[in-house]
C-alpha cells in the first residue's frame, strides 16, 4: 500500500537554480553535514548521485537520485531500504531572490508496518526538510568550474 508524506512547504531566501544547482549534487552536501542532527540519523556518506546514511533501529539506507527535471525538481529512490521508498525535492521560484521547496516521500508499507512507520517517516520527511531550508546554498559553490 502506497502512503505519502509531505513536508511543509519552505520559503528559502535563494535563487531557485541555486537550491537546484547545489541539491543536484550530492556530493555538496558533504560539506554541510555537520549541521545535521544526528540523535537518530549517522554515518552519512554523499557522492555525486546518492547519499547513504544510518537510521536507527532501521539501519542503512540510500537514496539515488534517479531523475533531474533542471530547476524544478530531484526524484530519489531508496536502494536500500526494508521497503521501497521514492522522495521528491520540488522547487518553485516564488520571486528573483526566493524559492518555495516541497519534499514528498512515497512508501511502500504494508498494513502491519503502517502504523508503526507513519510517524517517524512524517517527522523524519519534516527534519529533512528544515535541514535542506537551513543550508548556506550561497556558500556552496554547486560546480566544479568556478564562474563569476
Amino acid at each position: 500500500m502506497t502512503t505519502e508524506f509531505a513536508s511543509e512547504i519552505k520559503t528559502l531566501p535563494y535563487k531557485q537554480e541555486k537550491i537546484y544547482e547545489v541539491l543536484s549534487n550530492m556530493d555538496n552536501l558533504e560539506r554541510v553535514k555537520d549541521k545535521i542532527s544526528n540523535d537518530k540519523i549517522q554515518d552519512f556518506t554523499f557522492d555525486q548521485d546518492s547519499c547513504s546514511f544510518s537510521v536507527n533501529p532501521v539501519g542503512n539506507v540510500r537514496f539515488s537520485i534517479i531523475e533531474r527535471d533542471p530547476i524544478k525538481t530531484i526524484k530519489l529512490k531508496a536502494d536500500q531500504a526494508p521497503f521501497d521508498v521514492i522522495m521528491w525535492i520540488q522547487l518553485l521560484s516564488s520571486s528573483d531572490e526566493e524559492t518555495k521547496m516541497k519534499l514528498t516521500v512515497k512508501a511502500e508499507l504494508n498494513p502491519f508496518l503502517k502504523p508503526m512507520l507513519s510517524k517517524p517517516l512524517q517527522d523524519g520527511v519534516n527534519k529533512i526538510a528544515d535541514f535542506l531550508s537551513n543550508i548556506p546554498y550561497d556558500e556552496i559553490n554547486g560546480s566544479d568550474n568556478k564562474s563569476s
